[in-house]
């Protein structure tokens, strides 16, 4: 079954890689190609931003309970500004009681009515119990009114990148003018991973009691060793979840599904994608950040080489069990390199081959400073050259 999956080979690398330390390519062809029977899905490894799967990942979908992340970035954006406090206290309006309580029969914190209540549970009942009246008491507490905090929404989704979402309210209820992407909502997970780790693992906490009522969070990875995000389900986008996970060596990947039709389907594609996304690659290292990886000649220097390393790790993800040959590497000079050589100076390229094909090429920097040759040894370095 053909899902638009795609998994980049040596032939045809599209691996989007973004500004960071590392790079990581994908290589080779899995022998089981990742499948999910969601209507729209998106895959990536966080530590470098490569795409490891997408199927109609920039379609347009209703959000359901999965825009309670984008609310989540903007109450987190908040408290680091310190335009609110998580003991600050906000009242529950007969708005947020009547279109989010208990009597709107969807997902609730279940907040009495003219009670206040601190926002650092209003943040557990809704990352924890997704519950639409603490979305709507945090939104009127923060912005004012919901649509003011829509506003803030979009705002940040236009600060992120997020081409394919809009937002009307804080909570995913149905609204013709909101919907997100598959793409975005990893874009927007990844961002919350990577710029609140105070406040991340709120995301992998199973339960929250408030008021008396205890209630489990609906993520079905959380006790499989994933550690966030959120569930989504209205009848409109049908059973969603962005989800996010590591495996014993610290690889993070996220990903998003859409358009499922029960609980029992999201957690079963959910739970595919998670081990396809963790067990069916390995991380290979070509280079280590730092490490020398040879020496490169050097005209009129103290010494006749300079040793050179890389800018960061450079890894590429094999799907496991598979092979495309060896990896080698080979060292071309940037021209002549005249001396002095100071650290830090790009001085070669690197060139990552298997089976004879450029993977890719990455600059290589001095790995320490190489000082200016005297007269004397410029005139012993000539002498001995013509008797070489």
């Amino acid at each position: 079954m053909h899902t638009g999956a795609r998994i980049d080979s040596p032939r045809g690398m599209v691996a989007r890689l973004f500004g960071v330390a590392g790079l990581l390519l994908v290589l080779g062809q899995p022998a089981h190609a990742i499948e999910t029977t969601a209507h729209a899905a998106y895959m990536v490894d966080l530590g470098s931003d490569t795409v490891l799967f997408e199927k109609n990942a920039d379609q347009q979908v209703p959000p359901a309970s999965l825009s309670k992340l984008m609310t989540l970035a903007v109450i987190f954006d908040e408290l680091r500004k310190g335009s609110v406090r998580l003991d600050e206290t906000f009242a529950v309006s007969e708005h947020a009681w009547r279109t989010g309580g208990a009597a709107s029969g969807g997902s609730t914190m279940f907040l009495p009515l003219n009670s206040q209540v601190s926002l650092g549970d209003l943040i557990k009942g809704i990352a924890i119990q997704s519950g639409n009246d603490a979305t709507i008491v945090a939104a009127e507490g923060i912005a004012g009114s919901v649509p003011a905090f829509a506003e803030m929404m979009n705002r940040k989704a236009r600060e992120l990148g997020l081409t394919h979402s809009h937002f009307v309210n804080p909570h995913g209820l149905p609204d013709p003018g909101q919907y997100v992407s598959a793409h975005d909502l990893v874009t927007l997970a990844s961002y919350l991973i990577r710029e609140f780790p105070e406040q991340y693992p709120l995301f992998s906490e199973e339960s929250f009691t408030f008021n008396g009522i205890t209630q489990r969070s609906r993520n079905p990875l959380l006790p499989l060793g994933a550690d966030g995000l959120k569930t989504g389900h209205t009848s409109e986008a049908g059973y969603g979840l962005v989800a996010s996970a590591k495996d014993d060596t610290g690889r993070r990947i996220v990903f998003a599904l859409t358009g499922m039709k029960s609980v029992k389907e999201r957690a079963e594609q959910a739970r595919a994608m998670m081990t396809a996304g963790l067990r069916g690659f390995e991380s290979i290292t070509v280079a280590k950040a730092g490490e020398a990886l040879g020496d490169v000649p050097v005209k009129n220097g103290a010494e006749p080489s300079v040793p050179v390393r890389t800018g960061g790790d450079i890894r590429f993800l094999q799907p496991r069990g598979e092979s495309g040959g060896p990896v080698t590497k080979e060292i071309v000079p940037i021209g002549i390199i005249d001396a002095p050589v100071p650290e830090g100076r790009r001085v070669a390229q690197l060139k990552v081959l298997q089976g004879g094909k450029v993977l890719r090429e990455e600059p290589l920097y001095a790995a320490r400073a190489i000082e200016e040759a005297s007269l004397f040894q410029r005139i012993q370095n000539t002498v001995l050259g013509h008797f070489q």
